[in-house]
């Protein structure tokens, strides 16, 4: 929705999550920051190493960072779970999804490739 308010710097989405889902793979940014505040429903956050009961109410801060600021909203209740997400739209990014290894670089034009970031990946691959 981010566009449509005339925004410019600032990324901004009206989130929902199903009952039994997550909203994205447990990842960390490299450069943009997110905050998430919960308009309504619970559900669990990872971050970092731990896990912590989230609900209507709750502002979720998740700077740059590593494993230690990794996150993911999962819905594990019955009901919807709705958020604001707000992320600053710093580019370049990269994302590290923590779970399955890979990384995902892009520009701001969302152009992207996700890669696995165990190593296994040549230096030259795709270049001319």
């Amino acid at each position: 929705i981010g566009p449509l308010l005339g925004a410019r710097q600032l990324g901004y989405s009206y989130d929902i999550v199903p009952p039994g889902k997550r909203a994205c793979p447990f990842h960390s940014h490299r450069s943009q920051e997110e905050m998430f505040f919960i308009l309504s429903g619970t559900g669990t956050l990872r971050y970092g190493g731990e896990t912590r009961t989230i609900r209507a109410g709750d502002i979720i801060c998740c700077p740059v960072g590593g494993a230690e600021t990794a996150h993911q909203i999962v819905n594990d209740s019955a009901e919807e779970l709705r958020y604001l997400s707000i992320s600053t739209m710093t580019d370049p990014e990269i994302c590290e999804y923590l779970d399955s290894g890979k990384i995902i670089a892009y520009d701001g034009k969302w152009r992207h490739s996700t890669e696995a970031a165990a190593g296994n990946v040549d230096y030259w691959k795709g270049e001319v």
